[in-house]
C-alpha cells in the first residue's frame, strides 16, 4: 500500500449569529467543513479561497490563521489504495459575497449553516479539536 503525505487547507466560517458554515459532500455523503487539497503552484490562502470558490460559490476573505494540523491519529486516511498523512492549514474565513440560494456542484449536495450545537450525526471524520480552536478567537494559532 502507498503511503502520501499532502497539504491540505479547511475554513471556519460562521455568520453573523455565530453559526457555522458545512457543506455537504457528494463524494461521501457527509456535512463537513469546507476544505481541500493546494494544488501545484499555489499558497495554502489561494488554496482556501479556491476551495470556497469551488465549493461555495462565494468570495471570501481570510480573517487569521486557526492553526496547523498535523497529529497521526486525526490526520491519517485510509483509503482502498493508499494511506494518506495530510498536513492541513486551518484559517477562519468570512464570506465577502452570498451563497446561491439552493447551491449545489459536483462536490456540494447542500451546503448551510448550523448552530454550533447542533452539528449533524454524519460529519465526517475531522481533528477533534477544530470547532474548540476555531471558536478560541483570543488564542494564538494551535499545532496539533
Amino acid at each position: 500500500m502507498k503511503n502520501e503525505i499532502l497539504p491540505a487547507v479547511s475554513a471556519a466560517i460562521f455568520d453573523e449569529r455565530g453559526r457555522v458554515l458545512l457543506h455537504k459532500r457528494r463524494d461521501v455523503d457527509q456535512w463537513c467543513i469546507i476544505s481541500g487539497h493546494v494544488e501545484f503552484g499555489e499558497s495554502v490562502e489561494q488554496a482556501i479561497l479556491r476551495e470556497i470558490r469551488e465549493e461555495a460559490n462565494a468570495d471570501a476573505s481570510i480573517i487569521r490563521l486557526i492553526g496547523v494540523y498535523s497529529s497521526p491519529p486525526s490526520q491519517l486516511y485510509q483509503y482502498e489504495n493508499k494511506n494518506i498523512h495530510y498536513v492541513t492549514t486551518y484559517f477562519e474565513v468570512s464570506l465577502q459575497t452570498g451563497i446561491p440560494e439552493n447551491f449545489s456542484s459536483d462536490e456540494t449536495a447542500a451546503i448551510r449553516f448550523f448552530n454550533i450545537d447542533e452539528i449533524p450525526e454524519n460529519f465526517a471524520k475531522i481533528n477533534p479539536y477544530w470547532l474548540e480552536d476555531a471558536l478560541n478567537r483570543r488564542g494564538p494559532a494551535v499545532f496539533r
